[in-house]
């Protein structure tokens, strides 16, 4: 990884905007070898030359240009929260030591972060050490329940995943110049893009991309969400939320949906044209898990008619599921209406005609505020753009 040297990535930057080794050999009081050793082995990582040598200076090379962006991004969240805790530490502190305080937070105990990283428990609880005496100040609170990280250690933890996801994206994009397809693009989907929009989406991408690494992510939209503030997920897919949640993230919509209450073929109900929010009120229904836009609509179709809630209610948030139990049983279902067009339109269930006035649904992706995609990134981005302009 080109993050496991951060001083050597100072140095480059330095090189880089100054155009010239013996400047930023100054700038850091060493020699000139130190920084000529340290931009010869980040050329090793990144695959080839990061400047053209000149009488004139250092020119920064594609190579160059590409790692000097990701690492003045990288490093403008990074050392915001480093300054804070100690001014030196913006020179001091390490891959390595940003790594264990990383997975202390996450795990909230020096053994279990160890195991997670594959170090000794002392290796671990020596980095923390070295950053609290840097700070002048304990990271963690000692409790009968785990370490509790301060205010600041969350801020700096934080910072240091997403800055350490920047250069991976570096690498990626270094990967790009030699044709070479590098860095695994994680997709945070809820429930209804995996059947409607992700697939074409992502079949034209492998089609492009034949072996470039991609993961989609089930879950909970908070789970999501927080993966993707910490730059473990790169994108979420499905509905947007009014309001937005949070203000470190962008919403943008692709395409509106709207509601549909569905049966299976041969329900009590099939056919019926009178079917009034107090009628619906009495069936068994399966509908989305609360909090979610879709229960939202559901829950607003009955109150706004002054009816109370159906009070036999089974949450699922899955179409396959849903599918499943109208067939065992006089179920209703409220799910997408793009969701459940496949299941209709191969005669698996049916919609039931209600005279509902449904609020269409924004449906799109969710990004991290100032997040710059990869190429490979940005395709997907435009085939998800694309699959949605099929909907319409």
């Amino acid at each position: 990884m080109i993050a496991r040297n951060l001083r050597h990535l100072r140095l480059f930057l330095a090189v880089n905007d100054r155009g010239s080794v013996t400047t930023a050999a100054d700038l850091y009081n060493i020699t000139q070898p130190a920084v000529t050793q340290a931009i010869a082995k980040l050329e090793t990582l990144a695959g080839g030359a990061l400047f053209e040598r000149t009488r004139q200076g250092f020119f920064p090379t594609q190579r160059g240009e590409i790692l000097a962006r990701r690492t003045r991004r990288a490093l403008a969240t990074l050392d915001p929260p480093l300054v804070e805790l100690s001014p030196r530490l913006r020179l001091t502190a390490s891959h390595a030591q940003l790594t264990a305080l990383i997975r202390v937070c996450e795990a909230e105990n020096f053994t279990l972060a160890a195991r997670s990283l594959g170090l000794a428990q002392p290796t671990v609880h020596r980095a923390i050490t070295q950053l609290e005496q840097e700070a002048g100040r304990p990271l963690f609170q000692r409790t009968a329940f785990g370490l509790v990280a301060s205010r600041a250690a969350r801020d700096l933890a934080q910072a240091a995943r997403l800055a350490f996801h920047e250069l991976e994206q570096a690498m990626a994009e270094l990967a790009e110049t030699q044709g070479r397809e590098l860095g695994r693009i994680v997709i945070g989907a809820l429930p209804m893009s995996r059947s409607v929009l992700l697939p074409g989406a992502l079949a034209a991408f492998r089609l492009q991309r034949p072996t470039q690494p991609v993961h989609v992510a089930e879950g909970l939209y908070d789970e999501l969400l927080t993966g993707l503030r910490r730059g473990d997920i790169d994108l979420i897919v499905g509905a947007l939320r009014d309001p937005q949640p949070i203000a470190d993230i962008v919403q943008t919509p692709l395409f509106q949906d709207s509601m549909a209450i569905l049966a299976r073929n041969d329900h009590p109900l099939a056919g019926a044209t009178a079917l009034t929010p107090a009628i619906l009120a009495q069936q068994q229904w399966v509908v989305p898990r609360e909090g979610t836009p879709a229960r939202a609509q559901f829950d607003s179709f009955f109150t706004e008619a002054g009816v109370a809630l159906p009070a036999s209610i089974i949450e699922a948030g899955s179409i396959l599921l849903m599918r499943e139990m109208l067939t065992k049983g006089d179920f209703l279902g409220c799910i997408s209406e793009l969701q459940a067009a496949a299941e209709i339109r191969h005669g698996l269930i049916r919609r039931l005609q209600v005279p509902a006035r449904w609020t269409l649904r924004p449906i799109g992706v969710t990004t991290r505020a100032g997040w710059q995609p990869t190429a490979a990134q940005q395709l997907i981005l435009d085939l998800l753009q694309r699959e949605a302009a099929g909907l319409e």
